[in-house]
């Protein structure tokens, strides 16, 4: 693995980095300075990185709202007289995942859940379409991928979606074979680590050689229990204060930071 010093390329406070324009008291320099210690740590020593999809690499539901997918799947079930299947909060949840899971786990293994998953695929890839590329998220692939780490895709989406969306944007070859999403063991969803143990099996990766990248709580407690670094990436506040408070230490809101290192 090349090692590069990270430089300056994002102002905020939660990108690690402290720029020179910047007053800052000692404290705070030597603390931030620690803190990109880290993160310059965790890239260069990381010779398998595993993505999160949904966030990390896309806003998958960008052009095709994901609140919308939950409330056709709810509608759905509600029209074959399903209605009482689920609990107020999951059918007010916006969260396609929260009432697919939820329906597995009163009909685990069953052709109503099959039915559902399938639904949920369909509406994914309806997404993938319009899906937004999170900023800097392509290059950086692409570089890592050139000097010398292995990438894999580590989600809860179906990997049918992931494929569709990495060939629309020609990175397939810095993934290819290793996709693990969604199977039909609803039950082995992040935060299980099952999809994070299978890629490291895949690719025959030491979990402390490897690092995951992820936006969700569900994504650091799969990290921890399949013993992988990890690097919380959070598009806005909220989504960072939901990853520290879940113990993640090392959070970014750019991967813009995690470029340059890379690229010197």
């Amino acid at each position: 693995m090349v090692r590069r010093p990270l430089g300056n390329h994002h102002h905020g406070p939660d990108t690690l980095l402290v720029t020179s324009d910047t007053t800052q008291t000692e404290s705070v320099a030597t603390e931030s300075e620690y803190a990109t210690g880290r993160l310059w740590k965790l890239i260069t020593d990381a010779q398998v990185v595993l993505w999160d999809f949904d966030g990390p690499i896309c806003s998958l539901f960008a052009g095709h709202a994901a609140e919308r997918v939950a409330e056709g799947l709810v509608e759905w079930l509600e029209a074959q007289g399903l209605h009482g299947l689920l609990t107020a909060g999951e059918r007010e949840s916006l969260d396609p995942h929260i009432v697919l899971r939820a329906v597995d786990r009163r009909h685990p293994g069953s052709d109503l859940v099959a039915e559902l998953e399938e639904r949920l695929t369909a509406e994914e890839l309806k997404a993938a379409s319009s899906a937004m590329p999170t900023a800097y998220a392509d290059p950086l692939i692409r570089t890592w991928t050139a000097v010398g780490s292995r990438m894999a895709i580590t989600t809860n989406n179906s990997p049918r979606v992931v494929a569709k969306y990495l060939e629309s944007r020609g990175l397939t070859a810095c993934f290819a074979p290793h996709v693990y999403g969604r199977t039909q063991d609803l039950h082995r969803l992040k935060p299980d680590p099952h999809c994070l143990n299978r890629a490291l099996a895949a690719m025959g990766a030491d979990p402390a050689t490897a690092l995951m990248i992820g936006d969700a709580p569900s994504d650091y407690e799969a990290s921890l229990q399949a013993g992988v670094p990890f690097l919380g990436y959070a598009r806005n506040e909220r989504k960072a204060a939901l990853l520290r408070d879940a113990g993640a230490k090392d959070v970014v809101e750019s991967l813009e930071p995690l470029l340059g290192a890379l690229r010197g």
